[in-house]
């Protein structure tokens, strides 16, 4: 599935929450409860001090899911491992502007390859980093907390940002956020520009997963 067009709101549930001995399921689960995007964080404990899953999990993983595989590559060298990730299955891939002196390059390979493509700036990253790049983009994603473990407390200034990049890239383009995503912080990403919500722990540990999406949704509109 592709990436949603930048119209509607939309939920990105993260796997890194999810229980890896039963991935399969629980991404089926995130589809019955209509999900159009799942959220697949890929760390390698060099650019940040957490190692998750690499391309063969997600080549397996596609075979039992149609949603958006939105691949964030939180990795010190985009450029060598990226081929790999297209030929996973991914559908969208994000780099972090961190990582790379060439970004538009990234871009176009990934545009290449016939996917839409991110960029990501962690929380103590400018938006400056980006500005020049950020509408060459499919999406932006912005760290509210600081990428490598799941459970962190949301970041108010950082989410901030989500207002400069909808300035530059307007409306044609899906500004991101991820950490600490909740019903209680939603809302204010959305407030603030956002339109696709990562969220982890506050949809996988929960025993009722459809009304933990739908309170993550519902609150955006009181």
């Amino acid at each position: 599935m592709r990436l949603p067009k930048p119209s509607t709101i939309e939920i990105a549930p993260s796997v890194l929450s999810a229980d890896f001995a039963r991935l399969a399921d629980e991404v089926k689960e995130m589809e019955k409860c209509g999900v159009k995007i799942i959220h697949l964080d890929i760390m390698d404990a060099h650019f940040v001090p957490n190692l998750t899953f690499g391309a063969p999990v997600i080549a397996k993983l596609r075979k039992y899911s149609t949603l958006c595989f939105d691949t964030h590559l939180m990795i010190t060298d985009p450029d060598k491992y990226l081929d790999d990730f297209i030929k996973a299955g991914s559908d969208h891939i994000t780099f972090h502007i961190e990582t790379t002196n060439e970004p538009v390059k990234l871009i176009d390979r990934i545009h290449a390859a016939g996917l839409t493509a991110g960029v990501c700036i962690k929380p103590k990253t400018g938006v400056e980093t980006i500005a020049d790049i950020a509408a060459l983009c499919d999406m932006v994603l912005v760290m509210t907390v600081e990428p490598g473990f799941g459970g962190q407390s949301f970041m108010y200034d950082a989410v901030q940002k989500c207002r400069e990049i909808r300035n530059i890239v307007g409306n044609d383009v899906r500004i991101q956020v991820d950490g600490g995503i909740d019903p209680e912080t939603s809302h204010i990403a959305v407030d603030c520009g956002a339109d696709t919500l990562v969220a982890g722990s506050a949809v996988f540990s929960k025993p009722d997963r459809q009304k933990a999406i739908n309170d993550i949704l519902a609150l955006r509109r009181s």
